[in-house]
């Protein structure tokens, strides 16, 4: 049996919305294993953040145990002001800021990825695509959201990417829900 006790923390805590006065979005880089502490810090000090989470079932001894990790470990994303910017920084858990410029970029990459995790479906971390084709999902549970595709080959593998840290997360959809959009060329073999 464990000695310690989960850390059990919510996703969002604040509003995935563009902040208002001096706030601005950021994504903090903090030390090993320490993205739900910082979470809890940053609750408990009124800042805002959004620390998207992969649900894990693993088996010790006979026993299943279900747990949520960090889906992109070690990054935490979260709304700083200069003052919270200096609270945080005292917590002991950062590394390194990572400043925004495309508020609404980041945004829109968070948005897709929280409402997929609402949905409860399985997500998989996967590669970054840097090329590939740009898709929207037109009907289904998942109606109107946009990601990337390898390829006509593998368009029911959908991915979430999050640009500013080149990471993405993988959603399986049925084929006929799926539609290409932008240019793209056939390639004859």
């Amino acid at each position: 049996m464990s000695s310690h006790k989960p850390v059990i923390i919510n996703e969002l805590f604040g509003e995935l919305v563009i902040p208002t006065e001096d706030k601005r979005w950021s994504v903090v880089y903090c030390k090993p294993r320490c993205e739900k502490k910082l979470a809890d810090y940053a609750s408990k000090n009124s800042i805002h953040y959004y620390l998207p989470q992969i649900k894990k079932t693993r088996v010790y001894q006979r026993q299943k145990v279900k747990t949520t990790l960090p889906m992109f470990p070690g990054y935490i994303f979260m709304v700083l002001s200069a003052k919270d910017k200096e609270c945080v920084s005292i917590s002991g858990y950062v590394v390194s800021f990572i400043r925004v410029i495309n508020q609404q970029e980041l945004l829109d990459d968070l948005s897709r990825i929280c409402f997929a995790n609402k949905k409860d479906v399985p997500l998989q971390k996967v590669l970054w695509l840097s090329k590939g084709l740009e898709v929207e999902i037109v009907s289904g549970s998942f109606r109107g959201m946009r990601g990337m595709v390898e390829g006509h080959d593998k368009i029911s593998e959908v991915r979430l990417q999050v640009e500013i840290l080149r990471q993405a997360v993988m959603v399986k959809i049925d084929p006929k829900d799926v539609q290409i959009i932008g240019k793209y060329e056939i390639e004859e073999v």
